[in-house]
Parts: structure tokens; sequence; C-alpha cells
């Protein structure tokens, strides 16, 4: 049991590559262990009864791949609106390859990183198995089916996504995730075959230890030395040998330490990574190699102090993501996660929560690279459903090794600090919450019990819903996951009033907000007066027949879900305790599906800091201002209102004692921030103009901000992220076009369509423009603007060169702009 537990079904997490370098020519004729098997795949979507005779209605793609985002919408789709009103249904995929004769001596597999949903697969006719979890990786071994030399092979990929829904917002359909082949000798190290802690670090010197396991195919007894090395930028820095046998068809597990002298610790601020290349070799020879990227950092979650990260008080600033990718849909692509990340970087934040759901490998390669707090999180939900076709139905056979696989392939990721067995389950009330509880803390804790577990729980106690300030000093009942004993941090999904009586209700717990705020809004789009809060839906449980006839939600920090805060109100309550360590916002992004307060026709969600082209809503420069030094003065709203209507100016700021607001050349005041306040507001007709912000301190000008009055729209800017990316067929620009008027002044309420061309060796991946109401698609080549901005993303073939992108409206000025490929 153990042997098959580690060799089938695996997820593939890094690239075990050769590491070349001056000290180790032998290891450096090593072949890489796996290569991609993305491309050249073929695609039908339909029922199996039509597949055999619809030979020409397959299609040549490359995944990942969701189809889902290809279709149009609809609130008819089973999925429902809050699925994102997109299609599911029964696709298939299948793909023809050939492997050299020399390989039949060795072990070949394949390895989905996530297949959504309910995936079977078969491999020369012959069944592999099923797997009903879309988010989760799997492997299965090739080697007894395969030909070799001439004859082909053909795997054949069944998805079912047409239960719907079974999801709580949109999860997109098909092979997603990158997928790969591996090829090893019988000899080697399984997937997930190592395991590396730092059980002693100082800024002096860190005990590493490194667990291996190996596996043994070969039908004789076997002898060799596994040696470990630790690099740190490519420089060797330590090495350890350790003799080995093992027997034939077993299993085998070796543990070696390390220790580094003056080590570079992992931080958020300057996330320093190793690597560990653990070699097989027998009689001599390098058999196997396999990495393992790590760092090496002490952490603790106090009592009084909150996170404690390298001895140093570190406040978890954190943002909750789903997995799609915008415009992309749930197709895994790097440069798009790393994106988002750098977006979020930008302003402050230092942690990320997968919600709800283990994430694909590659954010947490970027989390690892970039400096993020992860909250790796496993389930939506347990036993009880949330939706009809959820992964309830799956839960009694799959919950214990879909637990384990999301540990074994994500533990020596050195950003994730908390695993999180649950989100918002109706069983936490329960004792059979409680007993589920403990059962996955125990499993977490057999697996990696080097890092605190918890749950995202609305709330931990029980609250009186009418006594909105909570200022009890007697200790509350906690509910009944919360009183389990299982959880090392309790998790809070809002309840923001009771944050303060932590320590009463829980004095031998941490804390940490794992969901807060769902704060809603619409970029561009402003209400006023600006002062007043809005609560939308006015109850979780009642339908929401107010709002705005457009499906509008104001972009000042105004309007909120009843069981959620304004941005301002939960960030004041956060920041002013060290014993809360930290929290997650809800989102750092908006996400398709789930459009509150609204159905259709909005089809995604209100709830993001930034849009779901990635254009920043206000509120960004809020925590901007709060979360980073440098400088923020950011005014808001646009100036094109009627004249003589009263209007609302808000501006964040940060290391500045006053800002000074101007219309036209007239001073309109100085204003201070008092007490908590985290902006200040001038009201007063309006008058078109320039608006202008001086921010001082000391009585010395630190920035200066000027909105205009814009007039018609007259012409097109295009701004790429990158202007030369990579020619490898994945490489993304992110083209942000502006509609202005003639000097260059956003058109703040230009909607045009706007229409793109692509010459040379690039493609359009996908347009918006952040609006939670468009129907138009995403994988389109025009897109109507909101607010004056629409993105299109330019995906780079394989041939360097130039690519000319023109972007056209009617009535207004064209704009190019070229990328090269390199």
């Amino acid at each position: 049991m153990l042997q098959k537990r580690y060799i089938f079904p695996a997820l593939i997490l890094f690239f075990s590559f050769l590491y070349s370098c001056e000290n180790s020519s032998s290891e450096a004729r090593q072949v890489e262990r796996k290569i991609s098997f993305n491309e050249d795949w073929q695609f039908f979507l339909g029922d199996s009864s039509k597949m055999a005779s619809s030979e020409a209605q397959w299609r040549t793609l490359n995944v990942p791949h969701d189809w889902s985002i290809e279709g149009d919408f609809s609130p008819e789709h089973p999925a429902g609106v809050g699925g994102g009103a997109l299609p599911g249904g029964l696709g298939w995929y299948k793909k023809s390859f050939t492997l050299a004769a020399k390989d039949s001596t060795k072990l070949t597999a394949v390895t989905f990183d996530g297949v959504y949903q309910d995936s079977e697969i078969w491999i020369n006719g012959s069944y592999l198995g099923n797997r009903p979890n879309g988010y989760i990786g799997f492997q299965y071994d090739l080697t007894p089916y395969l030909n070799y030399g001439d004859e082909q092979n053909e795997i054949l990929v069944k998805v079912n996504n047409a239960d719907q829904p079974n999801s709580r917002w949109y999860s997109g359909s098909g092979i997603y995730r990158n997928v790969w082949l591996e090829q090893t000798d019988k000899l080697h190290v399984p997937q997930w075959g190592t395991f590396v802690t730092t059980p002693k670090v100082s800024r002096d010197s860190a005990l590493v230890q490194v667990e291996v396991r190996l596996a043994n195919k070969y039908s004789g007894v076997k002898n060799g030395i596994l040696e470990t090395s630790l690099y740190y930028k490519d420089q060797e820095v330590a090495s350890v040998t350790a003799e080995f046998e093992i027997q034939a068809q077993d299993t085998s597990e070796v543990t070696q330490q390390i220790t580094v002298s003056q080590p570079q610790l992992w931080s958020t601020e300057d996330p320093q990574l190793y690597s560990a290349v653990t070699r097989i070799k027998v009689e001599g020879e390098v058999i196997d190699q396999y990495t393992t990227q790590f760092g090496i950092r002490d952490f603790k979650f106090d009592l009084e102090k909150g996170f404690i990260l390298n001895g140093e008080q570190v406040k978890i600033k954190g943002v909750n993501n789903h997995h799609d990718l915008g415009p992309l849909g749930a197709a895994v692509n790097k440069r798009a996660i790393e994106r988002q990340l750098e977006i979020m970087k930008e302003m402050g934040v230092n942690g990320i929560r997968t919600a709800h759901n283990p994430p694909a490998p590659e954010l947490l390669e970027l989390t690892d690279k970039m400096g993020f707090i992860v909250m790796a999180e496993s389930f939506d939900m347990w036993e009880r459903a949330k939706t009809e076709n959820d992964y309830s139905n799956f839960w009694d056979e799959w919950h214990e090794r879909d637990m384990k696989d999301m540990l074994l392939r994500d533990r020596n990721h050195p950003s994730i600090f908390i695993w999180s067995i649950g989100n918002e389950v109706p069983e936490q009330w329960s004792e059979r919450g409680a007993e589920i509880g403990r059962e996955l803390a125990r499993i977490t804790k057999e697996v990696d019990p080097t890092r605190p577990v918890t749950a995202g729980m609305n709330p931990p106690v029980h609250t009186n819903e009418d006594d909105v300030t909570l200022q009890f000093d007697e200790p509350q009942q906690p509910n009944a996951l919360a009183g389990s004993g299982a959880l090392d941090l309790i998790g809070y999904n809002y309840a923001h009033q009771t944050y303060p009586k932590h320590q009463v209700n829980f004095p031998n717990t941490p804390f940490i907000a794992t969901e807060t705020t769902s704060a809603l809004a619409t970029r561009g789009y402003y209400e006023f007066p600006s002062d007043t809060t809005k609560i939308w839906p006015v109850r979780w449980d009642l339908p929401f027949d107010g709002g705005n006839a457009d499906n509008t939600v104001s972009a000042f920090d105004q309007v909120r879900t009843p069981w959620g805060s304004t941005h301002e109100t939960t960030w004041k309550i956060i920041k002013k305790h060290d014993f809360l360590s930290g929290f997650y916002i809800w989102t750092g992004f908006d996400y398709l599906g789930e459009p509150t307060p609204y159905g259709w026709p909005s089809r995604s969600s209100y709830f993001g800091i930034v849009d779901l082209a990635g254009f920043p809503k206000d509120s960004y420069y809020m925590y901007k201002s709060e979360w980073t030094n440098e400088p923020v003065l950011h005014l808001l709203p646009h100036w094109n209102w009627e004249e003589g209507q009263t209007v609302d100016v808000w501006a964040y700021y940060n290391n500045a004692d006053e800002v000074e607001l101007f219309l036209n050349g007239e001073s309109m005041g100085t204003k201070k921030k008092q007490g908590d306040d985290l902006h200040v507001m001038w009201r007063f007709p309006f008058k078109k103009g320039i608006l202008k912000a001086v921010s001082r301190k000391d009585g010395q000008v630190v920035l200066e901000r000027e909105v205009k009055t814009a007039g018609e729209p007259a012409m097109l800017k295009m701004q790429p992220d990158r202007q030369t990316i990579k020619a490898d067929g994945q490489d993304l620009s992110f083209i942000t076009v502006n509609i202005t008027d003639e000097d260059g002044t956003i058109a703040p309420r230009a909607n045009n369509v706007i229409h793109f061309e692509v010459t040379g060796n690039a493609e359009i991946a996908g347009v918006a423009s952040g609006d939670p109401t468009s129907h138009e698609s995403f994988k389109g080549s025009s897109h109507s603007a909101l607010s004056g901005k629409v993105l299109v993303i330019i995906r780079a073939g394989k041939e360097a060169g130039p690519v000319e992108v023109t972007a056209t409206a009617n009535g207004l000025q064209k704009a190019t702009t070229t990328i090269n490929l390199e």
C-alpha cells in the first residue's frame, strides 16, 4: 500500500532538471525527467455516441484549455449565473505520440496538474482510472500499456462537467492545467518523494532536513549512494551522502541532515530560495536526479504579537483569489498568474489565500519566488452539499486521498504557512463538523507537522445578530469546529466586530481572519453622497430588489454586503491590535460568477479590489497608501459631472501631513486625516476644469495629482505591460487601451466598441473591460470599453520577430503598438 500511494497517482510539482555546475560534470549528462505534454491534442465537445462518427469535428489545440470560456453567456446554462452563466458539458481529448525503443527500459507516467472535472483516462484502450476532483492533480503509470519504436500510442481523456451546478463560482471545463510526460529509471525518487524542513533556523546557521523516498521497480535488490546537495543561486553550499539498500518492488525512506552556515532567509520582502538536488548513484553512475526548491525561514503565530517571521512581527495583508484568470478563463498561464501577483504586490499585498481549493502549481512557484504568505485551502464543502452536484457527492470515497495529495504536492513550498481544511462548511455548527475537523487535522499533521491548521468559519463564535457592537466581556460559545481542538489558528470569515474580543473567546489559540470585507464596487462608477453606507443585499438569504437599473455599484468605499464591511472598516481593526495576525480580503480580483448583489445580466463579481481585466478600482490606492512606503496621492472620482451638481472628492494619501485641493487654481481647503481616518473628503458644486491635489509634509510638497474634465472621446492610446515577450507559444503581453479626448485625458464615460487586429506571429488570447454585465465574448477581436478602458491580451507564437497590434473604433483616431517576440 505504501508503495502504491507514493507512485500512483501523483502530481508533479517542479521540473526535475539537470543542475549543471563546474563540480558536477557527470551529473550534467542526466536527461530531464519531465517534458511538457501540452501540444497537439484533439478535442471534441459532445456525447460519446457522436464522437466516433465525428472525426471532422475534432479540432487540434494545445492545453491548458478551458472550453467553457469559449461559450456564450446565458442564465439558462446549468451552472447558472453563480457559475458565470457559461456552458459546461462533456468533453473529450485525445493525443497520439511515439516513444523510442530505448525508452522501454524506463518507467513512463503521465501527469495532469488539474482536469475539471470528473475525468476518466485510457491509454491504448486500457482504462487507467477516474478522478472526480477538478482541482487536484494526478499521475498514471503508462508503462505496462505502451508501444515503442514506430508504433503509435493514444491517450484518451473524458471530462464530465455536465452535472451542474457543481460550484458556487466559475469553474471552467477541460484539461485546464498543464500536462507532463515523465520518464525515470526503475530505481528512482517518486513524485512528492522529498520533504525538506528546517527544524533549526538562526541568522548564523540552519539545520536542513531532507526526507527522501526511494522506489525500486526492479526484480532484484538494489544498493547505492543517495547524495543530496544544497544549492543557492546555482552554487553548491553543502552536501551529504548515505548508503542504501532497497528490496525488489519496494520503497524505502532515507533522512539526511545538512547544516547551512549564514543562511539566506526567505521572507516576504526578500524571498531567498534554495534547491535540494537529490541524486541516486549506482556503481558510480547517476541514474536519477530529483530537485526540490525550498526556503529557509522560521515562523510562529503568537497569542500576543500575531505572526512572527524570522523573529520579526509581520502583519499579514492578504487577499483571497479564485482560480480563474479573467478573460482567459480557468486555463492556466504562468504569466497571467504572475501579472495578478505583480498587481497585488504593487498594492502592498503580502498574502494569498487559495480560495477554496488546491491551486495550480505555477501559483505556488510564483508565491515562493515573489514572497507571499499563502494559506493553502483544500475544500469548500465536506459531506454536506452547497450545490446539487458538488464535491460532497465524492466526499466519502475521495477526501482523504485528495487531502493527502495536496499536502504531499505542496508541503515543500516556503510560501505556504497555513493549511486550511475547509471554508464555511455547514457542518461547523454540529458535532459531526468537529469530528471531520479532527480527522482532517490529523491527516494534515501526519503528512506535514510543521504548519498550523485552520478553517474559514462564519463565524467561529455564536453571535447576537442584533448586537452590532458585540462588545462582550465574557467568552462566547464557540461553534463546534472552533471548539473541537482541531485548529491551531481560529479562522474568522467576517464578523469583524468580534476581532477585538478574540483573546476573550479564544485565550489559547492565535487569530487569523481567513476572509473579510466583501465590499462592492464597479470600477469608474460613483454615487453621491459618498459618506453613506449601503448594505446590498439587505440580508444574505433575501432576493435583492434594490440597487441600480444598470447593475452598477458605487466605487466609493460605501457599499458592502450584510455579512461584510467596507474596506476601511476591517483594516482599521486589524491594524490596531498586535494579536490580530492579519487578514485575507474577499477579494483581490473580481472573478467570474457569483455577481453579488445582482443577478442576471451580471455574470461576474463586484468584490474585487481589481476588476476582471486587471484594472485597479479606487480602494486599491487606500491599501497602497497604508501598506507601502511608496508615496501615494490618489484622487477620486473623475471630473465629468453636471455643472452645479454637488460632488464629493476623496483623497487617499500617505507620507504627508495634509492635502490641499484646488479647483481651477482656487483652493478648496486643506484637509488632514483625523484619528483613524484613512482618507479625506471635500464637498462642493461641480465646475468643469482641473482638480489638483497637493500633499505636503512639514510644509514641503510630497506629491501633486490632477484630474481633468475630459472633452469628447477623440483617440485611442495603447499601453503594453511588456513590449518584449518570449516567442514560446505561451507568453503574454497585456495591452491597456485608453479612450481619451484630443488632449490625452481619459474619457471616463466612454464605452466605445474597440476592434483589434494583429499582424505577425501572435494571436489575441482575450479581451475584457472589467464590466460585470458585459455579454461580449472574451475570445473575440473586439470589446466595449468600461469607463474609457479596454484590455487586449496578446499570446506569442513560436517565431521571433515584431508583432503589430492595432486598435480602431468608429470616430476615434486609431492606435498601434509593436510587441517584440524574442
